[in-house]
Formats: C-alpha cells, structure tokens, sequence
C-alpha cells in the first residue's frame, strides 16, 4: 500500500504513507500457523473477539512508515501553529476471524516514533530522487519514543445483492478503535460497492490499524475461480472517529515537544476504483480528511494505491 499527498496536489500534514503486509492461508486456529513465533499465536489465541469457532482464521504481519510535516517546509524555524514534522515507523501482528458476512480484527502494532522512524531520510531520498526541494524543519521534530498500539475492528456486510457472480453492490460497515500512546480513538462507518464480480472481501482500506481486509473469505471470490476472474467496481466510504489521543499532534508522550491543539471529531470520505484480476486486486482510492488540528488552513486529501496478491 502507497499514499501520498501529491495525488492531491499537495505536501503537507499527512504527507506519505507505505505499508507491506503478508496474510496466512486460511487455518481453523492460529496455532496453525506456523509462520509466526510460538509466543506470539499464543498471545493470539487468548484475544478477544477473534477465537470464534467454526470462523476462518488469519494471521497478519506487515511493516509500515508514516510521515507528516507542516504546510510551510521552506522554514527551518519552529512553526508553532502547524503539523509538527513527526514520523511512524512499526511492525504489525493482526488476528483475524472471519465468515462471509463478519470479520474481526485484533492487532497490535508497535514502533517508534522520531527521530527513529527515519522519517526524515525517507522524505528527503524521496525529494532529491525526485529533484524536489527537501524540508528545512526537520530539527523540530518530534523527539525519539517507543510506541505500543492495540487495535480492534469489526466489520460486517450489511446489505448484499444475491447473485455472487456478474453485476453486484454490498455495503459493509465497520466499528472499533485503538488505544496506546500513538493514537487512542473509536471509530464507525460504511463502505458501499457496486460493480462487476464483485471481490468476496471486506472492501479496500487505507493504511491504518486494522485495515487489513483485502484477503478473500468465500470461495466465490473471483481470485478464487477457475475463470470468470476478471472483476471491477467501484466504491465510497464515509467514517468517522473521536481522537482521544494522536501523538502526531498532541507531542511527545514522556518528553516535552512541539503540540498544537488537535479536533476531537474526524471525518474521512473516500472514493475509488478496483480491479481483480487473476489473483491481482489493484485499487486506487482519494481521501478526503475534514481539519484535524485548530487553525488548519484547509480540509486534507490524499491519494492511496493498493496491489494485493491471493497465494
């Protein structure tokens, strides 16, 4: 998974993200396994909410950098009204239950925060690669902190047309949130798809905690079939969140740092395409993000990209 601001023309705040993931087959416990250390799908096995019988079960990990910088990275002085420079660098190990019509996700992500997240040098490789000017204030960056996330989402196919194969819709809505000392929130909403051979997944996501849903969960999953695999639809999402904590904004956890007052209530509404192919699923999506800190001069939006490949 790709996202960048330059898809909306601009380069600022939320201003790249990337993540790669790997999914198990289907087992019908996790201590089946056997790609992840034994302490691990132990952990895994006592979790809540994601050792239903009679489920399909995953195991997730997946490496992933967030960067963020203010609007005005020409500055090498502190901008004390805007995005701090700050940077996400972690791992992630997810659990995953699942029918044709329920998933849910416990995963816990752990990383660290600036300087180590070489957020810095990624932007900066990326810029000069590029011939872009590179930003003067990453000296006021966010300082060095370790981070430890868990995250829960339910997801759950509302509605859905009855024939699994040629023109289709569902709507698939979700529920959860996170808490640690990165990001604390509850979170709720919807995405609606409609298209040709419609994947048997739970919709296309953005990089964020336990957002990975593009594995199938039926048998009538184009990717799936002997032929007829050719799919494409098209979709829209709206989802909302109260932010109880967002470390990108609120600073440093055990260390004074530079802070700006964050709004509690955001909204994301994304659009996109998708394609199935083969085993390929390809989607693009644009995000558009209502103003997440006081004095944001303008709502955000980025572009995401999404190459998933079923084994």
């Amino acid at each position: 998974m790709f996202e960048n601001d330059l898809f909306g023309d601009t380069d600022q705040q939320y201003t790249n993200g990337i993540q790669i993931g790997w999914l198990s087959p289907d087992v019908t416990h996790y201590a089946h396994a056997p790609q992840l250390p034994t302490w691990l799908l132990r952990i895994g096995s006592k979790l809540p909410f994601v050792n239903r019988p009679k489920r399909q079960h995953n195991v997730g990990i997946a490496l992933g950098q967030q960067i963020f910088t203010p609007q005005n990275t020409r500055l090498s002085t502190l901008i004390g009204d805007d995005h701090p420079y700050a940077g996400w660098l972690y791992g992630s190990s997810s659990f995953i239950s699942k029918t044709d019509n329920q998933l849910d996700i416990f995963e816990i992500q752990a990383g660290v925060v600036e300087p180590w997240s070489l957020a810095e040098e990624a932007q900066n490789l990326v810029h000069e690669l590029r011939d872009l000017p590179t930003a003067k204030g990453w000296s006021n960056q966010l300082e060095n902190e370790p981070g430890l996330e868990f995250i829960y989402q339910h997801k759950q196919r509302m509605l859905r047309s009855t024939n699994p194969r040629g023109w289709g819709y569902d709507v698939i809505s979700h529920l959860g949130g996170a808490a640690g000392n990165v990001l604390s929130y509850l979170d709720a909403g919807a995405e609606m798809r409609a298209g040709w051979n419609l994947p048997a997944d739970y919709g296309t996501s953005l990089i964020e905690p336990g957002g990975d849903t593009n594995a199938p969960s039926s048998v009538n999953d184009p990717r799936l079939r002997n032929h007829d695999r050719f799919g494409a639809h098209l979709f829209a999402g709206l989802s909302g969140r109260y932010v109880v904590r967002d470390i990108f904004l609120d600073g440093n956890t055990f260390s004074d740092s530079h802070e700006i007052d964050k709004e509690p209530w955001v909204g994301d509404f994304v659009v996109g395409a998708s394609i199935t192919l083969y085993r390929a699923k390809l989607s693009y999506s644009q995000a558009f993000r209502t103003r997440e800190f006081e004095h944001q001069p303008h709502r955000h939006n980025f572009g995401s990209l999404t190459i998933a490949w079923t084994f």
